[in-house]
């Protein structure tokens, strides 16, 4: 199971970021339908984007400070059982501590991104 944290992590396309940036993020098509935003862990990022976002280009990573909104987080269980941070509401841009374009490491794991 994924320890909890106060920053979790948020992949999104170019026009998410852009929407995210000018003030909230709704959500993706896939959290709009599930009624809530998917945030992965530390742990979880890059599992998340090699199953979810493979061969999608232009791609950004938020840090997200899960502190800052209270009680619309709650972490529920999905992949092989391990807890997910999950957003019931927008995601304001006031939230976001850093951002920046997906990149990997050496070792393939994605890059967490830095505040400037």
């Amino acid at each position: 199971m994924s320890e909890r944290s106060d920053i979790a992590y948020k992949v999104l396309t170019a026009d998410q970021m852009r929407a995210l940036e000018a003030d909230a993020f709704e959500g993706a098509p896939i959290d709009l339908a599930d009624g809530y935003i998917h945030l992965s862990t530390r742990d979880q990022l890059t599992e998340t984007v090699d199953k979810h976002f493979t061969g999608q280009s232009d791609l950004w990573v938020a840090a997200i400070d899960l502190a800052a909104l209270g009680d619309s987080v709650r972490w529920e269980e999905s992949r092989g059982g391990a807890l997910f941070p999950h957003i019931y509401g927008a995601m304001p841009l006031d939230v976001v501590i850093a951002y920046g374009e997906l990149e990997r490491e050496h070792d393939g794991t994605v890059k967490l991104p830095v505040a400037g």
